[in-house]
């Protein structure tokens, strides 16, 4: 019902992101969806990519300071308001939301978000019928 993210910790100065680029572009590794936050002295780059394994040991072993976690993500409806009705399902099963992002992929809206409560999130997809993408399902994106 999750998916691999990598969080990829990138110190703010030119040439950090090309890094991590290359490193995934180099191992022929698709990146399906990706954000940055940024503080003052460096950022957060989350991605979502074909292969996350392979992508965090090819990093690890560049060097990158590099997490994998899983994540939540429901498809949507490409419909305006379709995001908003999920977050407030989520919301009102008391679930906080740590951090989210969406896209838009096939004709479909894609909400990615994580939570500290990760039992609880799932019940509540499957609760109200929410539909989520697995680790499986990415294949079928690149």
């Amino acid at each position: 019902m999750t998916i691999n993210q990598l969080s990829i910790f990138i110190e703010n100065r030119s040439g950090t992101l090309v890094k991590v680029l290359d490193i995934l572009k180099n191992a022929n590794i698709q990146i399906v969806a990706s954000t940055i936050a940024d503080t003052a002295e460096y950022g957060i780059y989350r991605l979502i990519c074909s292969e996350p394994t392979r992508a965090y040991e090819q990093l690890k072993a560049a060097g990158v300071a590099v997490a994998l976690s899983d994540v939540f993500a429901i498809e949507l409806d490409d419909v305006p308001g379709r995001a908003a009705d999920a977050v407030r399902i989520i919301s009102n099963a008391d679930i906080s939301i740590t951090y989210m992002y969406t896209f838009l992929f096939n004709g479909k809206g894609i909400l990615i978000f994580r939570t500290d409560n990760t039992e609880g999130a799932r019940e509540t997809i499957i609760l109200n019928s929410l539909k989520f993408i697995g680790e499986k399902d990415l294949t079928k994106w690149v």
